[in-house]
C-alpha cells in the first residue's frame, strides 16, 4: 500500500492530507480525519474553491442530531446554485456568490439558517422571519430535517438570493439608522447569542440605550474582522452583566 503525504495550503489554511492506494486497481481516496474523499473529486473541488473543509470540521464537532441538517443544507444550497463557494465567517459556515447568499448554524439544541439579504427577497411561502425570532435564523429553531421547508420550496429560495446577489442589488444601508422606539440588533450577532442563552437573556435586559451603544459599537466596525471581534468583546461583557461603557463608570 503506496502512501503519500503532503502539506496543501488553500485560505492560509494548511491541510494535513494522507493519500492511500489500496492496490493498483482500486481509484485512490484521501483520508482526511477518517473521513474518504475520492482523489479526483478533492482536487477539483479544491481548486473550484466550491467546498470548505473547514465546514466538514465544524459539522463533524457538532452535536449528533444536528449533523444530518447541517448536511442537507449544504447538500440543497449546492443544488441550487453550483457557483455558490463555501466559507467560514464569524466562525459559522456562510454560503457565497458575489456575497452572502445564506448562513447556517448548529447550537446545543437546534440549528439555524438565515438568508444575508432576506428583507430584500420574495417570500411567496411567507417562511421569513423579520422580527425578533429571525436571531434564530429566518426559518426559526431547527431541531430535525423535518423543520427544513421542502427542497423545491428552499431551493427558490436561494435561487433568489443569488439572483439578487448576481444583480448587484444592496441593501440600502442608512448607516442601520436605529429607531427611537425599537432596536434593529445586526444578523450576525443574534446568531452569535443564539449560542449563548444566558447572555441574550442579560442583553435583553439592558436599557433602550445600552442596546443602542453595543449595536452602533458593531455598525461602526469598518471591516468584518473588527465588527467581529467587537461581538465576541460584547459576549464576554454581556456575561458579566455589563454594558458598552462600563469601564467609565
Amino acid at each position: 500500500m503506496g502512501i503519500l503525504k503532503q502539506n496543501y495550503r488553500l485560505s492560509s489554511i494548511h491541510w494535513y492530507c494522507k493519500i492511500v492506494q489500496p492496490n493498483f486497481n482500486k481509484k485512490p481516496y484521501i483520508f482526511i480525519d477518517g473521513r474518504a474523499f475520492l482523489f479526483s473529486e478533492f482536487f477539483i473541488n479544491l481548486v473550484m474553491e466550491t467546498y470548505d473543509y473547514r465546514i466538514d470540521i465544524y459539522i463533524e464537532k457538532s452535536a449528533d442530531f444536528a449533523k444530518p441538517i447541517l448536511d442537507h443544507l449544504r447538500k440543497i444550497i449546492h443544488q441550487a446554485s453550483p457557483e455558490i463557494n463555501e466559507t467560514i465567517k464569524w466562525g459559522f459556515p456562510h454560503f457565497d456568490y458575489k456575497g452572502t447568499v445564506c448562513s447556517m448554524a448548529s447550537f446545543k439544541n437546534h440549528c439555524a439558517f438565515g438568508f444575508w439579504k432576506n428583507s430584500l427577497m420574495d417570500d411567496p411561502h411567507g417562511l421569513l422571519k423579520n422580527d425578533a425570532e429571525s436571531a434564530m435564523g429566518q426559518f426559526g429553531r431547527i431541531c430535525d430535517i423535518s423543520n427544513v421547508p421542502a427542497d423545491e420550496i428552499l431551493i427558490s429560495y436561494i435561487q433568489n438570493a443569488v439572483a439578487l446577489n448576481k444583480a448587484g442589488v444592496k441593501i440600502v444601508k442608512t448607516k442601520e439608522k436605529i429607531s427611537d422606539k425599537t432596536i434593529e440588533v445586526p444578523t450576525d450577532f443574534s446568531l452569535l447569542l443564539d449560542g449563548y442563552p444566558e447572555v441574550q437573556v442579560n442583553f435583553e435586559n439592558l436599557s433602550y440605550s445600552h442596546k443602542k451603544e453595543y449595536v452602533e459599537w458593531f455598525i461602526e466596525a469598518k471591516t468584518k474582522a473588527t465588527r467581529s471581534k467587537r461581538m465576541q468583546t460584547a459576549i464576554e461583557w454581556l456575561t458579566e452583566g455589563k454594558s458598552r461603557h462600563w469601564k467609565y463608570k
